[in-house]
């Protein structure tokens, strides 16, 4: 099964995607949705207006997630990019949710910076309360998976040794269009691992990678994150970008007003968006 959350004339709405057609379920966004301990029942059965897939414009997945919960350092090619070694634990940092924009909205590039960098993502949506699970119980946790770009303001990022303030700029984070649900990725992936990764701008591919090269993968990842904090229904994870991110370049390159950046996951659905300087 297949949900997004898309504008319509009314406001949001979350809708289940069959081809060419788009149903409205019922409820305001996905997040809302699966706060419903019945979403997947209620979803399948849903019978709302229709609208056709070619004209929609897609909100953010999750438009306001308790957590948004990222993952840095977690490709091993990435890892060797940068110089490090293989981390023991997780690296987290975390988003606001006002940096979230849909699948097709503008990238908006600060004035602060001219350093603002891409970095495809993998993410996994919450779908069920998890504490204290074990990575084989993780799972079932496990609404489905999206695509997301943790966009990132490496000078700001930089300036210290917390990483958060170059990770959340507003509106900067695309995160859609769709929720693929575990059971619909390609062989049934357990928890979203071996998924191809990509990343375009302007065409030119600067990543790719498959998500089994993950140091912690989904599951391992929710099992880690729920010994700290419990994880609701609508948190959205970043799983960590591959190796080709822009600053690790020689020389460093960098998102430029104008700029595509398109987003892959195979399988799972792509994100095109346009950079957009801000205004001033």
């Amino acid at each position: 099964m297949r949900l997004a959350t898309i504008h319509t004339t009314t406001g949001l709405a979350a809708v289940r995607v069959d081809g060419t057609d788009a149903v409205e379920i019922g409820a305001s966004d996905v997040g809302s949705l699966l706060a419903d301990p019945e979403w997947r029942a209620r979803a399948e059965s849903a019978a709302g207006r229709v609208h056709g897939t070619s004209a929609l414009a897609y909100a953010p997945l999750v438009p306001r997630p308790e957590k948004i919960v990222c993952v840095g350092l977690n490709y091993r090619s990435h890892i060797l990019e940068m110089g490090r070694e293989l981390p023991e634990h997780p690296t987290l940092f975390a988003k606001y949710p006002s940096s979230l924009v849909g699948a097709h909205d503008d990238i908006v590039l600060p004035r602060a910076s001219r350093r603002v960098d891409w970095e495809a993502e993998l993410a996994v949506v919450i779908g069920a309360p998890a504490r204290h699970v074990s990575e084989a119980e993780a799972p079932a946790a496990i609404a489905g998976c999206s695509v997301l770009n943790d966009v990132s303001v490496r000078d700001y990022q930089n300036r210290t040794l917390q990483w958060l303030q170059g990770k959340t700029f507003e509106s900067s984070t695309p995160l859609g269009p769709e929720l693929v649900t575990l059971d619909e990725l390609p062989e049934a992936r357990p928890d979203g691992a071996g998924l191809e990764l990509l990343c375009e701008v302007d065409g030119e591919q600067v990543q790719k990678a498959v998500t089994s090269d993950l140091v912690f993968g989904p599951a391992a990842l929710v099992s880690y994150m729920s010994d700290i904090f419990t994880l609701v229904p609508g948190d959205v994870i970043a799983t960590g970008t591959p190796a080709g991110v822009g600053h690790a370049r020689q020389p460093a390159r960098y998102l430029e007003d104008g700029a595509v950046v398109v987003t892959r996951i195979e399988g799972v659905g792509e994100c095109r968006n346009r950079c957009r300087a801000e205004d001033a």
